[in-house]
């Protein structure tokens, strides 16, 4: 009997158990479907229906006992707030909502989740501060919040959390304190901070090493100073530690390579200036990279004892010395990296004997002696980079037997003898530049059908070119410009259909030019100069689609100039020093070609403007008095005159009365080049006729000097009063910024003249003036050269533009101390010389950074519509990321055609752009099409590519000018500096992982 009551109330538990789970079951299933309404019945909830059927199999939902414990909807396009009511899922333990558009301020209804464990919200438009009562949920292990727009303060309830093993806080404007209390958490083995440039300076809390479970540490581009704590060789768990980007200052704490289970160390990019010290105990490392620093003194010896080390940079630092011979032997290595510093003596001769070398960079440095015969000793060596050294002897003889080699660049050294055979047809070999050496011998008939830039210039090889060129078909830059070639150019070389590059200049060729070029499709730069050439242009030359620079000065070259060269007008023509005769083509007769016809006797010119024989110089008739005048009429007009003459003379002393005593003005000029004009002679020929335009707070005049054979630019700021103190200021900040900076993509300040109610800037001249009325079709006044049709700025003149002006803005950002931020970047500041080579221009808005350190506030935002960075708008903080928000805008500006205010007044291009991104539309389909060719489309999708990630919202998010700048170069040249450039949109979610991540 006691037992049938027993199953009797088994059976009646049983009951309970499952009428509460069915009841449970259809609580959940109801929140399931108000949260599939709230969000507005989203596709990608199609599956979410009314039926009872099964929704723990649904793909966002996990479930245990048959209840729900985790809800996942990550990248699916969310824009909608958090639903208030998620935690009427009352066993939620796991909640990830990553990659969406979520918006709004901390969703705080999440702290009814009282089992929550796992909170990732990373990746979404948060605003606001993290709430100070967010140890609420006390039971998390993992919470990112990275990617967000969190500001202010991280609040010290983040380290009472104290179940956390993840902590993730990367790309946020965070700008207030930073908690030490963090260190408490004393379970944490993930900790994400990096990317917070806005935090202010910060050391870096000796608290943390109390961290003695935490592996993976990463505070990199967080604006740390100071130096780091001895203290770090506590954290005895940590496998990985990334500080780079930062202000870190002092020596490396010996206690740092102590740390048992470091695999991976980043230093790059901060601000060391001590030595490395000597390195004896991290024998379990494997990969040390200090690069990017101000590292001195000599390359430790104690680093040959890592016998783990796969992975060493030390490049861009101030080490000197030599290399430790213990570093050759060392067994694990396989990239030895250290390009750009000041170390010297012989390379250790055992590199490669006893590891796998794949990459060897030792570029940039004063290294003698030969290099290192068993690099390739494994067959492994990918790419070998030694360019601008000291280098001599031959080249080793087992590089000719390495064909896992990739890249070779060896250029301006004092290498010499004969290239080993087998190198010339290395199956793998793409980048072969040995430019600047004194290599002798032959070109081989057969060359790597894998060879796409072959640069040999300044050289010693001699013979003629081989008819087996023709077999070069994936050459695209054949650079072998000052070397003894002889004979003619052979027909062959005119079969290379991707060549877009040939410089055969300064050799001995002699014979025609070949008249059958019509397979250089690709061809953009043709330099034959300095040769014995004979013959007539072939008419072909100007039918070649992509050719924009030509320079075939200095030969024996006869006849007309054809037609159809001159209506492709190239950016860059040069056919000076020759025998040609006839008409100059009319479309040019400008200014831009003013010094491409030297030393042509027989060429003459129907305008003055290119200081030419006239064709039709015709006398002029002169004028005689009609005899039909009668006195009375002669009469009146000589009384006329007189009249006339009289009022004449009393104008011109008023005039020369005004014109003497302006001239007695206590003038100031204070020169930064040297002048071959006065101050009188800048003040005397300004007038009204000559303003070519405006910039900042005053008329921009183009005045003769040198006897009216140039130009300079001057910026005149006037006023008939007292000048304001604001535009004084902006005068002098002009003048201190620009008479410090000297760069050839910089405007350059020639001098600065000053009187009581004038100021004025003397500035070198630019033929094409301002990028923006090139670009955008706008009005040109009369003393712009050529005629500035839109269609003459093909896609290679904008890359080239593009790079130029990146090289002004990098040399600003990181060459200059304290760096400049331009504040007003835009197309109308971007200037271009009669070679369209970009200049940065008007710095009237630009200040100095007092400390690379701190960030300065302005208390007035600059700048123009369509390219003022966000941030910068909200808050007025300044530092070198508006600059690369508003040159982002330029790339785009030239890959669309569209103006930075591209939509209505309240959107912009970028904003246009990201649209396109969200949408998920193709690339191709929004670039300029009056540009757009087959040939160019993978370098305008990628620069489209960085432009949208040089507008992302958050600064921390955006790219360095310098990173920008590698990669302009790595779309004119895929391995610029030996180095490949990947991934470079990766940091942006949206793009990663899209129909546009190709």
């Amino acid at each position: 009997m006691p037992i049938f009551s027993l199953l009797l109330f088994f059976l009646f538990l049983t009951n309970a158990n499952s009428e509460s789970q069915s009841k449970l079951y259809d609580q959940e299933h109801a929140v399931l479907m108000k949260i599939k309404q709230y969000l507005q019945n989203p596709s990608f909830l199609s599956h979410w229906t009314p039926s009872k059927s099964s929704h723990c199999s649904w793909p966002e939902i996990t479930c245990t006992n048959g209840s729900i414990t985790a809800l996942a909807m990550i990248n699916t396009n969310i824009t909608q707030t958090l639903p208030p009511f998620l935690c009427d899922l009352t066993n939620l333990t796991h909640v990830d909502f990553n990659f969406n558009f979520i918006p709004g301020e901390f969703p705080t209804s999440l702290y009814n989740c009282s089992k929550l464990e796992y909170l990732d919200l990373s990746q979404n438009c948060f605003v606001g501060k993290i709430p100070d009562d967010i140890d609420s949920l006390a039971s998390l292990r993992f919470l990112s919040l990275g990617g967000n727009n969190f500001s202010g303060d991280i609040p010290a309830s983040i380290g009472r959390l104290k179940e956390l093993t993840s902590l993730q806080l990367y790309q946020c404007p965070f700008n207030g304190t930073f908690p030490a209390n963090i260190g408490n958490l004393s379970n944490l083995e993930t900790f994400y901070m990096f990317s917070n440039s806005m935090l202010p300076p910060t050391k870096l809390p000796s608290s943390l090493t109390q961290l003695n479970k935490l592996k993976v540490f990463h505070m990199y581009d967080s604006n740390l100073v100071g130096e780091i704590p001895e203290s770090i060789g506590e954290m005895v768990a940590l496998e990985e530690l990334d500080l780079s980007g930062n202000g870190l200052s002092g020596q490396i704490p010996n206690s740092l390579f102590t740390l048992k289970n470091l695999n991976i160390l980043f230093l790059y990019k901060n601000s060391l200036s001590e030595e490395i010290p000597g390195v004896v105990e991290a024998f379990n490392l494997t990969s040390l990279d200090l690069s990017e620093n101000n590292l001195t003194g000599k390359i430790p010896d104690d680093l040959g004892k890592l016998k783990k080390l796969t992975y060493l940079s030390l490049s861009m630092n101030q080490l000197s010395g030599e290399v430790p011979e213990s570093m050759g032997s060392l067994p694990a290595l396989t990239d030895f990296v250290v390009f750009q510093n000041n170390l010297s003596g012989t390379l250790p001769l055992d590199f490669g004997r006893f590891s796998k070398l794949e990459t060897f960079q030792v570029a940039s440095n004063s290294f003698t002696g030969r290099l290192p015969e068993n690099l390739c000793y494994y067959g492994g060596l990918i790419g070998l980079t030694a360019y601008d050294n000291n280098l001599s002897g031959e080249l080793p003889e087992s590089l000719g037997r390495c064909s896992s080699l990739q890249y070779l660049r060896v250029e301006n050294n004092e290498f010499s003898g004969n290239i080993p055979s087998g190198l010339w047809t290395s199956m793998n070999l793409t980048a072969f530049k040995i430019n600047q050496n004194k290599f002798i011998g032959e070109l081989p008939e057969r060359l790597s059908w894998n060879i796409s830039f072959l640069a040999i210039s300044y050289n010693q090889f001699s013979g003629r070119i081989p008819d087996g060129v023709a077999s070069w078909k994936n050459v695209v830059v054949f650079n072998a410009s000052n070397n003894h070639f002889n004979g003619s150019i052979p027909l062959e070389l005119t079969s290379l259909p991707q060549l877009t590059t040939l410089l055969l200049d300064q050799n001995q060729l002699t014979g025609p030019l070949p008249s059958d070029i019509i397979s250089w499709k690709s061809l953009i730069t043709l330099n034959l100069s300095h040769n014995q050439l004979s013959g007539e242009i072939p008419d072909a030359i100007g039918r070649l689609a992509a050719l924009n620079i030509l320079d075939l000065s200095d030969n024996k070259i006869s006849g007309q100039i054809p037609p159809q060269l001159a209506l492709k007008r190239p950016t860059n023509l040069n056919l000076s020093f020759n025998h040609l005769s006839g008409k100059i083509p009319s479309e040019l007769e400008n200014l831009v070609y003013a010094s491409s016809f030297l030393n042509n006797s027989g060429l003459c010119a129907d305008t003055p403007v290119l200081n030419l024989t006239l064709c039709n110089s015709v006398p002029q008739k002169s004028s005689k008095v009609s005899s039909s005048w009668s006195p009375a009429m002669i009469i009146s007009a000589v009384v006329v005159a007189s009249l006339l003459a009289l009022l004449s003379s009393l104008l011109m002393i008023r005039v020369y009365r005004k014109r003497k005593q302006e001239m007695k003005k206590s003038w100031k000029l204070t020169s930064f080049q040297r002048l071959s004009f006065t101050k009188s002679s800048i003040v005397s020929s300004m007038s009204e006729h000559n303003i070519i335009g405006s910039g900042g707070y005053g008329a921009v005049y183009r005045v003769a000097v040198d006897g009216g054979l140039g130009y300079v630019a001057v910026k005149k700021i006037w006023s008939s009063r007292k000048l304001e103190q604001k535009l004084v200021d902006s005068f002098l900040a002009e003048v201190e910024i620009l008479s410090n900076i000297r760069h050839n993509n910089i405007v350059k300040l020639l001098c600065c003249i000053s009187g009581q109610d004038s100021l004025l800037l003397v500035y070198e001249y630019l033929e094409n003036h301002s990028l923006d009325r090139w670009l955008h079709k706008k009005s040109k006044p009369s003393a712009m050269s050529g005629s500035a049709h839109h269609n003459l700025l093909d896609w290679p003149k904008r890359l080239h533009i593009a790079i130029g002006a990146a090289q002004g803005l990098c040399y600003m950002h990181h060459d200059c101390s304290p760096p400049v931020v331009h504040r007003d970047v835009k197309t109308s500041n971007i200037l271009l010389d009669s070679q369209f080579n970009a200049k940065v221009a008007d710095f009237g808005l630009a200040r100095m950074l007092i400390k690379p350190e701190e960030l300065a506030t302005m208390s007035a935002v600059a700048g123009t519509f369509g390219y003022i960075a966000p941030e910068y708008a909200q808050t007025t903080r300044v530092n070198e990321k508006i600059d690369v928000y508003s040159f982002g805008v330029i790339l785009l500006e030239l890959t669309t055609g569209k103006e930075a205010n591209h939509g209505d007044e309240y959107s912009s291009l970028a904003e246009w752009a990201w649209r396109h991104i969200e949408v998920g539309s193709d690339i191709e389909d929004v670039l300029d099409e009056e540009i757009k060719e087959p040939c160019y489309l993978d370098e305008m999708c990628s620069i489209f590519k960085l432009g949208v990630i040089c507008t992302t919202t958050l600064p921390a998010s955006r790219p360095s000018m310098k990173e920008v700048l590698k990669i302009l170069l790595s779309c004119n040249d895929p391995l610029a500096n030996g180095e490949k450039i990947v991934g470079f949109y990766d940091a942006v979610p949206l793009l990663k992982n899209s129909k546009w991540d190709k």
